[in-house]
């Protein structure tokens, strides 16, 4: 069930609810939580109102209640992308056995790049919880852990690496790897700053197409060493950037509650407006 199978009317309420979800995630997990609840109340067999609602539920720390929500989101849509976060919630409950378990119920190999990052980081946090840091950076130890390209996942990942580098007494390579976690994530800032500034011109334009010709390739420009790389690994694509290594190195719908309040999204169930 998609949001396109309910009603306009139900559909753009509860879209209006992920939305305020969304921004209210990171500053205000509570009131985003809320706006989730809201939406679940009217969308309750839709993956993403599910997904949002375990997500807002993790924020809050309350990790019961973001498992049965993970779980229940992985089973509508049949996805495995929030694995690492179900590991992390019975990280959460204290219990670090199930959660490596859970984790190597699938096969990594199946999981998009980034997930696979985000999988490897919570089963090193679980291995902590066990007090083996060895085995911990052994899990952190796989293809993406690359110091010479940077991916948006990369600071994550090389912070996890570091920090369990320290736990072993290891700490001159942490600090080279704690300097890496800075200079990945200064270069993806300078990336990100550089693309907010392009802009696209759309033309419309009435083409004439043969219909037995073929389509030509565009062309496209190439890129230096130390311009913006489109890489791919483990079969996905990932904006990249390269960096030198000189370092000194189930619910169903109950209670409809009121509309929302469009000039003050806090308000959840619509009580202050007017």
């Amino acid at each position: 069930m998609e949001l396109k199978t309910l009603s306009k009317d139900n559909a753009d309420w509860v879209a209006r609810h992920l939305v305020a979800a969304a921004l209210f995630v990171d500053d205000d997990p509570e009131t985003a939580n809320q706006h989730a609840l809201s939406a679940a109340r009217r969308a309750g067999r839709v993956g993403v109102v599910r997904e949002t609602a375990a997500i807002t539920a993790y924020r809050l720390g309350d990790f019961a209640t973001a498992l049965r929500e993970l779980r229940t989101y992985r089973r509508i849509s049949g996805r495995n992308d929030q694995l690492p976060m179900m590991v992390d919630c019975e990280r959460g409950l204290g219990r670090p056995e199930r959660a490596l378990e859970l984790g190597r119920s699938v096969e990594r190999s199946a999981l998009e790049t980034p997930v696979q990052v985000e999988l490897a980081i919570a089963m090193s946090g679980a291995r902590l919880d066990l007090g083996n840091p060895t085995a911990a950076l052994g899990e952190l130890e796989i293809p993406q852990l690359d110091p010479s390209t940077a991916y948006t996942w990369s600071p994550a990942l090389y912070s996890a690496y570091a920090a369990t580098l320290e736990e072993l007494g290891r700490q001159d390579e942490a600090d080279e790897w704690w300097a890496r976690v800075d200079r990945a994530a200064a270069a993806l800032a300078e990336i990100a700053d550089d693309n907010a500034w392009e802009t696209v011109d759309v033309v419309e334009e009435t083409l004439e197409v043969e219909e037995h010709g073929d389509a030509g390739d565009d062309d496209a420009d190439g890129l230096g060493a130390d311009d913006v790389a489109t890489d791919e690994l483990d079969g996905d694509d990932e904006s990249a950037v390269d960096l030198d290594d000189d370092l000194d190195d189930d619910t169903s719908a109950a209670d409809e509650p009121g509309e929302i309040d469009d000039d003050n999204p806090r308000d959840v169930d619509g009580s202050a407006a007017g």
